[in-house]
């Protein structure tokens, strides 16, 4: 299962840095693909149409792509924390603090009698 998540995260980043670059080629729309290379719509590489449409094509199919495998990526993560957690990972529980300061009223006691001259449960500051 390692191997199939190194898979996964060596195409998302290749389509991250492919989707980065394709972004910065394109233009806007106001722009023409042929006038940024100094010739006519019908000498461009990509037809007389220009690159708009294959290069905006092309950019969404990599966008579905990085999404899939973000996607798949976060299953992965969600499964390794589950595995974690059953691995004798200890979890963190809150500490009933109300408990000492109850048992202190229910015996007459005033609670700022523990801060006094007792041990507290707080750690002390240096």
């Amino acid at each position: 299962m390692d191997w199939v998540e190194t898979l996964v995260v060596v195409v998302h980043v290749v389509i991250a840095v492919a989707l980065v670059g394709l972004v910065l080629i394109q233009q806007g729309k106001g722009a023409d693909a042929g006038a940024a290379f100094g010739g006519g719509a019908s000498q461009t590489v990509f037809g007389s149409q220009g690159s708009g449409s294959f290069l905006t094509r092309f950019t969404t199919l990599l966008a579905v792509v990085f999404f899939v495998t973000s996607f798949s990526l976060a299953i992965f993560a969600k499964q390794r924390a589950e595995v974690a957690g059953e691995a004798g990972i200890p979890v963190v529980q809150e500490s009933s603090s109300q408990a000492p300061a109850d048992s202190a009223a229910e015996n007459g006691e005033a609670a700022s009698s523990e801060t006094e001259g007792g041990e507290s449960d707080l750690p002390e500051l240096e």
